[in-house]
């Protein structure tokens, strides 16, 4: 990637997002055909052009062990051709979705005659930075435009080809459907102080989106002079309760955990009810163990599972992205929700029970940005709960919570029509 001298990096940053809000404006003239046009045409291109992209991501899979990669966080940074196809496809589904901006969220007639009405807008210009994860480039892209946000992405240094290459992809198409060019624009130095610049350009930048490690987040949100859309951990529960169907739990448990590790959405922790423990953690504990998941328990749960270590205080409220799991036995639902609210990261928490009263009771007091009832915590993700692709999972509270599909991307403002009327 370019390095920017130090003496033009303010400059650099200034002029990426005077550019890009610029094109916040101009997307305000494009049509949604003209939108969706260029996310087809980045669909195509991302098909036709696939060797080069999975070449351009080979040479920052061999730079991984450089930068101290784990094994999970090299499986996010890798892109293969069948990843290319889900990434083409993934922009089919954004198309589908239906354009947000101008809709009518509600109106009314007051008895004066004015018509109010509540029209869904963008957002304006997004700095979204992100660690790892390539096709986070093409989503967040995608969803930024089709939402008639600008958008400038920085991602790691780890991914720098791959990013490279799939911005000039996107690029390529904004020129060939008339999309502004600046909507789209990549941070193109490594400089570690270009994010500082980035985050104080508050009268250009609208909102600063991170995603990656706790790390990022923080200093993203301590150095932000804009409102921040962030999730700092995903230490996610799944909680089986006495009424559970226990075969159905062992499923479930087994998904959160291993379907994939190094996600915000996997399960960290395993709450079992005392009265069906001693039927449940010996089998789960042989499924997740020769999955190679290492299980940390209170003294519960190493009296049934002898291949169990104990359990510290952090690893209640520890994130792994690995392949280890905090299991408790708890006496009761209340002290499930408590142990869910204290420890956890409003992220994800899951249920697995047959009482509908529990079911409620959980949903009602677990304050999560989504609670699952008898399924994974692998569902709370933009695409499985019908969002289409996603910028993010939010566990804030203002603006947006949860998977940040195309909405989430928008705000509103007032229209108000009248026939002459004055105040009196």
């Amino acid at each position: 990637m370019a390095v920017v001298h130090e003496n033009d990096l303010w400059t650099y940053c200034h002029d990426l997002a005077r550019q890009a809000r610029d094109a916040a404006a101009e997307l305000a003239s494009v049509s949604g055909e003209v939108k969706n046009s260029w996310v087809l045409r980045a669909a195509s291109d991302l098909r036709r052009r696939a060797v080069e992209l999975v070449a351009a991501n080979e040479k920052d899979l061999a730079a991984a062990p450089g930068f101290g990669l784990s094994a999970a966080q090299i499986d996010r940074l890798k892109l293969t051709p069948a990843g290319v196809e889900k990434l083409a496809h993934a922009l089919h589904e954004v198309v589908a979705l239906p354009d947000p901006v101008g809709e009518l969220i509600e109106g009314s007639v007051r008895p004066n005659g004015l018509e109010v009405q509540k029209v869904r807008v963008p957002l304006g210009v997004v700095f979204f930075i992100y660690e790892s994860r390539p096709e986070v480039t093409v989503d967040a892209a995608a969803l930024c435009v089709k939402s008639g946000n600008a958008v400038i992405l920085r991602g790691g240094k780890e991914a720098a080809h791959s990013n490279r290459a799939l911005h000039e992809v996107l690029l390529d198409a904004a020129r060939a459907t008339g999309v502004p060019e600046h909507a789209v624009q990549l941070v193109t130095t490594t400089d570690r102080d270009a994010v500082g610049h980035l985050l104080s350009l508050s009268e250009y930048i609208t909102v600063a989106i991170p995603r990656g490690g706790e790390g990022l987040i923080r200093r993203v949100v301590d150095e932000a002079r804009m409102p921040v859309i962030k999730h700092f951990t995903g230490n996610c529960h799944v909680y089986v309760d006495r009424s559970a169907d226990l075969a159905m739990a062992e499923r479930i448990v087994v998904n959160a955990k291993c379907q994939r590790l190094g996600v915000c959405n996997a399960a960290e922790s395993l709450l079992v009810h005392a009265d069906v423990a001693a039927g449940f953690l010996p089998e789960i504990a042989r499924r997740l163990t020769d999955r190679g998941i290492e299980l940390r328990g209170d003294a519960a749960t190493r009296k049934l599972v002898a291949s169990a270590i104990a359990a510290s205080e952090e690893d209640w409220s520890t994130e792994y992205l690995g392949p280890i799991l905090s299991v408790k036995v708890v006496g009761s639902l209340d002290e499930a929700i408590a142990h869910i609210n204290r420890y956890g990261s409003q992220h994800t928490d899951a249920i697995v029970a047959t009482e509908l009263a529990a079911c409620r009771e959980f949903a009602r007091r677990v304050d999560s940005s989504a609670v699952i009832i008898n399924a994974s915590t692998r569902f709370n993700d933009g695409g499985q709960l019908g969002l289409g692709a996603e910028i993010g999972i939010s566990t804030d509270k203002l603006h947006a919570r949860g998977p940040c599909g195309l909405k989430e991307l928008t705000t509103y403002k007032y229209v108000v029509y009248g026939s002459g009327q004055i105040r009196q």
